[in-house]
C-alpha cells in the first residue's frame, strides 16, 4: 500500500509529533491518509444524521487498509433559510464549502477524500472541491427522508406545508389543519422528500460516476444508507491504489449523462447552475444550449413530487436511478464507456439494472413527455437565457401572454401574493434578486407556493431573475439572464407590460419594440448594492458571474 510522503522522512519529525498528540500510530502515518469531509450540524435535518454515515466511512477506510480524518464543512438549510435575507447565503457558501475543503486537503496533504453532504448547495460545493483539487474522491450522500402522512395521502415539505400556508391564506383549511401539516410533512431526518434541488443533486452523482449506485435514493433511515458509506470508505482505497481521479471521471460524456438523466426524471432547475459550475472547476465547457440540446431527445419518464404524486422512495423502490439509466441507455442516450468510482464504466454499474415499478418508471415509449424536466427559453427578455422545469407547468400555461407585475424584491412580491393582489392572468415579476443583485440569487419558493396554494398555477406565470427551489411547480421561469442588477433587460419591464411566453418554442419575450427597450436600458440606473459592504455577501457580489455561466466567481 502506498506510503503518504508528506510525513516521512526525518525533516518531518515536527509534523509526527503533533500527530501523535491526537494518539495517532507511526503505522497510521505510513497508510494513505484520507479526509473525511463531514457537513454533519444540528442545524439541518438532512445532515443531522451525518455522524453516523461518517462512522461508517471511516470503518470503511480503516478496513481497506488507510488513515481516515474526518474533519467538517458549514451547511445551510434552504427551507430554514427560505423567505427572509438568509436566503442571500445558502448559493454563495457553495463557493466557501469548496474554498475550505481545498484548504483543508491541501494543507493537510490528504491522498484521498470522500465527501459526505445531502442538502442543496453542499452536495455541488463538495463536488467542485473534488473536481478542482483532483484527488481520488467519492461523494457520499445522507439520502432522502421518509415521506409524510396526512390523512392518508403523501406529503413533504413542499405539497405539505409550504403551500399549506396559501392554502390557508386562499381560506382553503384551517389553521389546525396547517398545524397538522407542519407536523406532518418532514418525519424522517435526510433531504426533503421530493425531486428538490438536494435530491436531484444526489442523483445525478450516480449519473456523474462520482457517487456510488444507490447514492440519490436510498432513503436516510435504511441500513443500507451506512452500507453504501462503509462500501464508499473501502473504494476509495482502490481510488488511490489505481489513481483514479475526479476528472478522470467528470468528462463532457459523464456531464451529459448527468443531464439526460436529469431530463428523465424531471429534476430540479437549480442543477443547470451546479453543472456548469462543477464542469467548470474540471475545466470542461459546458453552456446552456448543451442543456435544451439533451431536453429535446431525453423524454421525461419519471414525475415525481413536486411535478407529480410519486416520492424518491418510490423511485427507490422502482429500481433507483441505476434503472433509469439502464433505461436511457438502451435508447442510445447514455455515453456507456464512462469510468466512474466503482472502477467500471457507467454501462458495466448499470447493466443488471431492472425496473420494478413501470408506474413510477415509465418505458421511454410510454413517456409523461417527448422533452425533458428542463427548458432553456430565449428572447428580448432573457438574451442569455432563462430555466424553466417544464415538467412540471400544466398544459395551460406552456404558452401564456399577461401584463407584468412588478417587483424589485421577493418581500414584496409575496405581500401582494398573499394580500390577494395578483390576478389570475398576470405575469409577476421578481427582479434585483440575481447572483448579484440579491445578492445571492435567492429561491423563490415561499412565492410559488402560495401562488399554488391559492389555486392559481393554472392562470398566474412567475418570472426572476432569481432562482427557484426545486420543490416549485408552475410556469415559474427563474435565472432571467442578464439579471437587472447589471442591466439586463428585466430592469426595465413596467407595470403593466405585456409578457409572452412560450416554452414549446423556447422564447421569452416583453411586447416592446427594440428602439423602446433600447430607450428604457439607457434611461436605467443602476441602484445601489443591498450588501452591506465588509461582509461577505458583498465580497461574493463583487465577484460572482451571471447565472447563465453557472454563478461561478471570477478574480
Amino acid at each position: 500500500m502506498k506510503i503518504n510522503n508528506s510525513f516521512q522522512g526525518l525533516d518531518r519529525a515536527p509534523h509526527r509529533s503533533l500527530f501523535y498528540a491526537m494518539g495517532y500510530l507511526p503505522e497510521d502515518l505510513k497508510k494513505p491518509l484520507i479526509g473525511v469531509v463531514n457537513a454533519h450540524n444540528e442545524v439541518i435535518p438532512g445532515h443531522f444524521h451525518l455522524n453516523e454515515l461518517a462512522q461508517a466511512v471511516k470503518l470503511g477506510v480503516s478496513a481497506a487498509g488507510g488513515t481516515p480524518m474526518e474533519f467538517p464543512v458549514i451547511g445551510i438549510c434552504d427551507g430554514i433559510a427560505m423567505n427572509h435575507d438568509g436566503m442571500k447565503y445558502p448559493l454563495s457558501t457553495r463557493e466557501l464549502i469548496a474554498d475550505s475543503i481545498e484548504a483543508m486537503t491541501i494543507g493537510h496533504k490528504f491522498d484521498g477524500l470522500v465527501l459526505i453532504g445531502n442538502c442543496d448547495k453542499i452536495v455541488p460545493g463538495m463536488m467542485m472541491a473534488a473536481a478542482r483539487l483532483n484527488i481520488p474522491a467519492i461523494y457520499v450522500s445522507g439520502g432522502p427522508m421518509l415521506t409524510g402522512n396526512h390523512k392518508g395521502k403523501p406529503v413533504d415539505l413542499i405539497r405539505g406545508a409550504f403551500e399549506g400556508v396559501g392554502a390557508y391564506a386562499e381560506g382553503k383549511i384551517t389553521a389546525e389543519e396547517l398545524e397538522e401539516l407542519e407536523a406532518e410533512s418532514c418525519p424522517s431526518c435526510g433531504s426533503c422528500a421530493g425531486m428538490f434541488t438536494a435530491n436531484t443533486m444526489n442523483c445525478l452523482a450516480e449519473a456523474l460516476g462520482i457517487g456510488l449506485p444507490g447514492n440519490g435514493t436510498i432513503p436516510a433511515p435504511y441500513g443500507q444508507r451506512k452500507q453504501l458509506a462503509k462500501r464508499a470508505g473501502m473504494q476509495i482505497m482502490e481510488l488511490v491504489k489505481e489513481n483514479i481521479r475526479p476528472r478522470d471521471i467528470l468528462t463532457l460524456g459523464a456531464f451529459r449523462n448527468a443531464i439526460a438523466v436529469d431530463m428523465a426524471i424531471g429534476g430540479s432547475s437549480n442543477t443547470v447552475l451546479h453543472l456548469m459550475a462543477i464542469a467548470n472547476e474540471a475545466k470542461i465547457p459546458l453552456n446552456l444550449e448543451e442543456f435544451d440540446k439533451i431536453s429535446r431527445r431525453v423524454a421525461n419518464i419519471a414525475k415525481l413530487s413536486p411535478a407529480g404524486h410519486h416520492s424518491i422512495t418510490d423511485l427507490h423502490g422502482a429500481g433507483g436511478i441505476s434503472a433509469v439509466v439502464n433505461q436511457l441507455l438502451k435508447a442510445g442516450l447514455i455515453y456507456n464507456d464512462e469510468i466512474t468510482v466503482t472502477g467500471k464504466t457507467i454501462g458495466e454499474n448499470v447493466m443488471k439494472a431492472e425496473v420494478w415499478n413501470d408506474s413510477v418508471i415509465r418505458p421511454m415509449d410510454e413517456a409523461y413527455s417527448k422533452e425533458g424536466g428542463i427548458a432553456i427559453l430565449m428572447g428580448n427578455l432573457a438574451p442569455e437565457g432563462a430555466v424553466v422545469k417544464q415538467s412540471g407547468v400544466e398544459a395551460e400555461m406552456m404558452v401564456h401572454k399577461g401584463p407584468a407585475r412588478v417587483f424589485d424584491s421577493e418581500e414584496q412580491a409575496y405581500a401582494a401574493i398573499m394580500a390577494k393582489r395578483i390576478k389570475s392572468g398576470d405575469v409577476v415579476v421578481i427582479r434585483y434578486e440575481g447572483p448579484k443583485g440579491g445578492p445571492g440569487m435567492r429561491e423563490m419558493l415561499s412565492p410559488t407556493a402560495a401562488i399554488v396554494g391559492m389555486g392559481l398555477e393554472k392562470s398566474v406565470a412567475l418570472i426572476t431573475d432569481g432562482r427557484f427551489s426545486g420543490g416549485t411547480r408552475g410556469p415559474c421561469l427563474g435565472h432571467v439572464s442578464p439579471e437587472a442588477s447589471e442591466g439586463g433587460p428585466i430592469a426595465i419591464i413596467e407595470e403593466g407590460d405585456m409578457i409572452e411566453i412560450d416554452i414549446p418554442n423556447r422564447s421569452l419575450r416583453i411586447d416592446l419594440s427594440e428602439e423602446e427597450i433600447e430607450n428604457r436600458l439607457k434611461a436605467w440606473k443602476q441602484p445601489p448594492t443591498k450588501a452591506e459592504e465588509g461582509t461577505y455577501l458583498y465580497r461574493y457580489s463583487k465577484l460572482v458571474t451571471s447565472a447563465s455561466t453557472g454563478a461561478v466567481l471570477k478574480y
